[in-house]
């Protein structure tokens, strides 16, 4: 998301600017630019590159629309043909995102995450240290699985209905600070929940996709091989937000108790679990152990082997083909509850219609931004550019790889901005001789943790729209949170994610220097 400061027209003073800069910009690289004096192609993709993360970044136009530029651009140029262009745009890890979506919808459509979350809190407990774990553990949770900005969505009002009632009974003086801080908390745990699985945020799904377009031959980066890394840092993060808001907004012995009746009273509500929630946990559950155990887990000397090699050929089956599958069943499968009058099926499709068919769209112009790069040949170019990096130590270019994506995400769509940096890190990681891992995936963490203003992520905009909280209590606490994720991300990385993902930090892998198969 972008600041804007709106003017006449409609449009904001960025985006006047963005909407000529971009064009502007691509022609001046066009006319004037000789990248690659063998290779006109180097210098058009980067034209194209230039006119789109302009574009991305001010949001000139939509940035779906943005990202379907390849599509008219690449063949003009002579880029990449048209029909290799839109075959990108749709592949298994759209598949992936789609299946992934239809479930949580599903869940929303009976209030099973509704469910869940209340749950969770009353388990927890009710003094205020205690509500804001509560609201950060289901908000975590949930954001895992359903989008940050459904999930704070759901959590905001439940918050602010103990937050009235707490008004009613003290001074609003006294209610503010635990105000402020379990909403920013809630806002928080969406956006750190949502890194720990391969569906919770897209940049983690963007990053799978053009991993494999920029090195084809590079191992897969399965669901359960994300979560294994990324789980524990979430948790760990998850933990430290806690702790640091609790610090900042809950202290002192004269905190105004919560009233747990508000809880009770809002789970009574959604009456006994009903078949059709029942279904879903099912299926949930399913899916997420099918994704966990679809390939061989190895630990030590034992091997516990994955379904998949159950089936005549394992390596065709992928984390996409699970979650359409497992979404179809709710297509399939009778509720018992009448919607309107009339039997309906647990899943229909005016409700998976709802599915975010912009972030499709944008998964799609990032993908083919990726190919552009690697095709042109405008990859190896940028990386043979920022080769003289390679006398610095990789874990200080970790370090500034981090920090430039957590505070440019906070003025930018982490999603478009990961689909930038990802092909110019990963050529940059060849040309240094590190592993693209060790730089590709603390850029896509990062993209998630801009805690610092309300324009950085939907659930910070959501809190701040509440009016219980100023621009300066989030600045207040996001500044140290960015910069806790910074460090978190790299000693994760080289703690967690050199054993999970096999990385060797003084040692370039054989996969990142294969040629392309023709």
């Amino acid at each position: 998301m972008n600041n804007q400061t709106t003017i006449n027209s409609g449009r904001s003073l960025k985006q006047k600017i963005g909407l000529w800069a971009g064009p502007s910009a691509g022609l001046l690289i066009l006319l004037f630019a000789d990248l690659q004096p063998n290779n006109v192609m180097v210098t058009r993709c980067a034209a194209v590159a230039a006119l789109m993360a302009i574009w991305w970044i001010t949001e000139a136009i939509p940035i779906p629309a943005t990202a379907l530029l390849p599509v008219a651009l690449y063949p003009l140029l002579g880029i990449m043909k048209g029909k290799a262009t839109a075959a990108i745009y749709f592949n298994h890890v759209i598949f992936l995102f789609i299946g992934g979506f239809i479930i949580a919808l599903a869940m929303q459509r009976w209030e099973l995450h509704r469910r869940i979350a209340l749950k969770i809190i009353l388990l927890i407990g009710i003094s205020p240290r205690r509500i804001i774990l509560g609201f950060m553990a289901a908000t975590f949770f949930l954001s895992m699985w359903i989008s940050n900005t459904a999930t704070t969505m759901m959590m905001v009002p439940m918050a602010m209905a103990i937050i009235i009632k707490m008004k009613e009974s003290f001074e609003e003086k006294q209610v503010r600070r635990f105000a402020v801080g379990l909403l920013i908390a809630i806002a928080y745990a969406a956006s750190i929940g949502g890194t720990s699985t391969l569906i919770g945020t897209p940049p983690n799904l963007a990053f799978s996709r053009i991993l494999v377009i920029l090195f084809p031959h590079a191992p897969e980066i399965s669901f359960a091989q994300w979560m294994l890394f990324a789980t524990p840092f979430a948790l760990m993060f998850l933990l430290i937000a806690w702790f640091f808001i609790t610090r900042i907004f809950v202290g002192g012995k004269n905190q105004p108790p919560a009233d747990i009746a508000i809880f009770e009273d809002e789970y009574r509500r959604l009456g006994k679990t009903g078949y059709e929630e029942k279904v879903i946990l099912c299926l949930f559950t399913l899916v997420a152990l099918l994704w966990l155990f679809r390939k061989s887990i190895t630990l030590g000397s034992f091997t516990l082997p994955g379904w998949s090699s159950l089936f005549p050929v394992p390596g065709f089956i992928d984390d996409g083909t699970i979650a359409i599958g497992v979404a179809l069943l709710l297509f399939i499968i009778p509720a018992r509850t009448r919607l309107g009058g009339r039997r309906v099926r647990i899943m229909d499709w005016a409700t998976a219609s709802r599915l975010n068919w912009g972030i499709v769209l944008l998964f799609g112009g990032g993908f083919a931004l990726a190919g552009g790069f690697a095709d042109s040949g405008l990859a190896a170019y940028l990386g043979g550019q920022l080769a003289g990096l390679k006398s610095l130590p990789p874990l200080l270019i970790v370090v500034a790889v981090c920090l430039t994506l957590t505070f440019l995400t906070e003025l930018t769509s982490n999603t478009a901005t990961t689909e930038i940096f990802l092909p110019i890190l990963g050529a940059m990681s060849v040309a240094i001789g590190v592993n693209p891992l060790l730089l590709m995936i603390p850029a896509t963490l990062s993209a998630s943790c801009a805690f610092m203003l309300p324009v950085a992520t939907p659930p910070n905009a959501i809190v701040f729209g509440t009016g219980e909280v100023q621009m300066r209590d989030m600045m207040r606490v996001g500044i140290y949170m960015n910069l806790i994720g910074v460090l978190l991300i790299t000693t994760a990385i080289y703690l967690i994610g050199i054993y999970v993902f096999g990385i060797d930090p003084g040692q370039m892998p054989a996969w990142a220097t294969s040629p392309k198969t023709p």
